[in-house]
C-alpha cells in the first residue's frame, strides 16, 4: 500500500475520488480494488495494478486468543505485530516501527536481531489494517488502541511513526482517538522533545527498566547516550508542555532490579505528578541469567511504590506460548 502511489494515480480524477478511495481503504477495509464497484472498472484496474492493498500475513493464535501476525513486506523482509483482546469488546494492536532494532537491550529478543531497515509510513499502518479486516471477516468490532511497543525504537524512525500516527487518528483514516494511541521509547531525548510540539493528544511511554545510571547500563546500553537524569529531565519538560501523563515501563528481573531497594529508589524517581509506573513480567527470551521475578517479588515491590504514592499497575502477560509477549518479537530475515 502506498497512499502517496494513491494521489498520483487518482490526480487526474475529480477530488472527491479521493476521499471514495480513502473510504475504500479504511472504512471498507477491502484488500482489493476490485469490491470498490462505485469506482470506474478502469480505475479499479489502475489502482490494482499501480496502487495493491495485498497485505501478506501469516497468523498464529494462543489458547487466550491473542494473535501474531508475521507479515511479509515488499522487499521480503519480514516483521511480527500482535493483535490483543481484551473485556468489553476491545482489540490493541502492538505495531512495529522497524525490522529488527538496534538498541540492544539485554533482556529484549528483537535488540539481537540488529536493525535491517526503517518501516515506512504506509508499512506500519499496513499492520494496523491487516488486524482490521482480520476483525472484520470475524464479524468482530475495530481496533481501539494502537501500542508501538513492537519490533524498533520508534523515536529512530520519526518521521514514519508521525505519519503513520496521523493517518490511524485521521477521521478519512482508521479514526483511532490520539489518546487510544501510544508510543513507546527506551530514552531518545529528540523524539521526546519532538513529541511535544506536535500538538497530539498520544500517550509517551519510556523504558525505564532500572533506577539507577548503573543498572539501566548494563540493561539497556542506550543509557550511555541518554542517562536516566537527562532522560527524566526531558520528561519533565514534556509533562510542563503537554499536561499529560507518562508511563514509565518497568520490566521485573529476578535478582537484577526487583530488591526493596530498587523499589525505595524507583519511589523517588517518580513520586512527581503525573509519573505512572507499568511493572512487566519478563518474559523469558533465552537470555542466558534473565528470570521473571516470583509473584510475591512483585507484589511486595508494587506495595513499595503504592506506599509512597506513587500510581502503578501490573501488566498483564499477553502471548508468551507463541512468541508474542513484550520483547518476544524476532524474526530472522
Amino acid at each position: 500500500m502506498n497512499l502517496d502511489k494513491l494521489k498520483e494515480v487518482l490526480k487526474s480524477e475529480p477530488k472527491y475520488r479521493f476521499k471514495q478511495a480513502q473510504e475504500a481503504i479504511f472504512k471498507s477495509l477491502i484488500s482489493d480494488w476490485s469490491f470498490a464497484t462505485y469506482l470506474p472498472p478502469k480505475l479499479r484496474e489502475a489502482l490494482g495494478k499501480d496502487c495493491p492493498l495485498e497485505i501478506r500475513g501469516e497468523i498464529i493464535e494462543s489458547d487466550e486468543g491473542v494473535l501474531k501476525a508475521i507479515i511479509t513486506l515488499i522487499d521480503g523482509l519480514k516483521i511480527e505485530s500482535v493483535l490483543m483482546p481484551h473485556t468489553g469488546g476491545r482489540f490493541t494492536t502492538c505495531v512495529s516501527s522497524q525490522v529488527g532494532c538496534p538498541m540492544k537491550c539485554g533482556f529484549c529478543a528483537t535488540g539481537a536481531m540488529g536493525l535491517t531497515r526503517d518501516l515506512t509510513a504506509d508499512e506500519i499502518v499496513g499492520q494496523v489494517l491487516f488486524f482490521a479486516r482480520y476483525l472484520k471477516s470475524h464479524g468482530e468490532d475495530k481496533i481501539t488502541n494502537v501500542v508501538f511497543m513492537g519490533m524498533g525504537e520508534p523515536f529512530l524512525n520519526y518521521d514514519n511513526v508521525l505519519s503513520a500516527v496521523r493517518t490511524l487518528n485521521d477521521k478519512d483514516g482508521l479514526n483511532i482517538g490520539a489518546r487510544k494511541i501510544s508510543i513507546s521509547t527506551s530514552g531518545v531525548i529528540e523524539g521526546i522533545e519532538k513529541l511535544a510540539e506536535e500538538n497530539l493528544q498520544v500517550n509517551l511511554a519510556i523504558s525505564l527498566h532500572a533506577p539507577s545510571d548503573e543498572l539501566r547500563l548494563k540493561l539497556m546500553p542506550v543509557n550511555k547516550k541518554y542517562p536516566l537524569k537527562e532522560v527524566l529531565s526531558v520528561v519533565d519538560s514534556y509533562i510542563k508542555k503537554t499536561s499529560r501523563q507518562v508511563m514509565f515501563e518497568y520490566i521485573m528481573l529476578k535478582g537484577i532490579n526487583d530488591s526493596k531497594e530498587d523499589a525505595e529508589n524507583l519511589a523517588r524517581l517518580m513520586n512527581k505528578p503525573l509519573h505512572f509506573v507499568n511493572l512487566i513480567a519478563y518474559n523469558p527470551t533465552g537470555k542466558e541469567g534473565m528470570e521473571p521475578s516470583s509473584h510475591n517479588a512483585v507484589r511486595k515491590f508494587k506495595e513499595i511504590l503504592e506506599e509512597a504514592g506513587v500510581p502503578v499497575s501490573e501488566r498483564y502477560r499477553f502471548g508468551g506460548e507463541i512468541n508474542a509477549a513484550c520483547g518476544q518479537l524476532v524474526i530472522k530475515n
